[in-house]
């Protein structure tokens, strides 16, 4: 994971914790062409913990750790997320293991930010070893 993964994990981790009240343990974080895929650990509460013990409890969970998450991206836009990417935030699919505690979401953009992060770390790197990407 690099720097700007880094941070766009630590932006998601932020936007929960003030919207849910709690925020993964762990966030990973992967750029794919327009997609940021976050794979996130340690998501539920104690009492969502409690309520996962029964059938009706899943889906109020299920219901809640999804549709409610898409719902409040929906109704605050990520900006501090979009002005770290460069893109605009278009869409997001959420899915979570209640049983392992695992979720999963998929933030999909209006550019190709895998393609935008690269470049930016080749031409670092490149300057770092004194060669100037320009020159080719």
């Amino acid at each position: 994971m690099n720097k700007y993964e880094a941070e766009f994990s630590n932006l998601v981790r932020a936007f929960r914790k003030k919207y849910m009240g709690k925020g993964p343990v762990k966030i990973t974080t992967t750029f794919c062409k327009n997609w940021a895929i976050c794979e996130m650990e340690g998501n539920l509460t104690p009492i969502e913990k409690f309520m996962a013990r029964t059938e009706e409890g899943r889906q109020a969970l299920r219901a809640a750790r999804t549709e409610m998450v898409k719902d409040l991206y929906r109704k605050y836009p990520p900006r501090e997320i979009e002005e770290l990417v460069g893109a605009k935030f278009v869409d997001l699919f959420v899915d979570i293991n209640l049983e392992k505690d695992w979720a999963m979401s998929i933030f999909v953009f209006d550019q190709d930010i895998e393609a935008k992060f690269r470049a930016q770390t080749e031409n670092k790197r490149g300057l770092a070893l004194g060669s100037d990407p320009a020159k080719g």
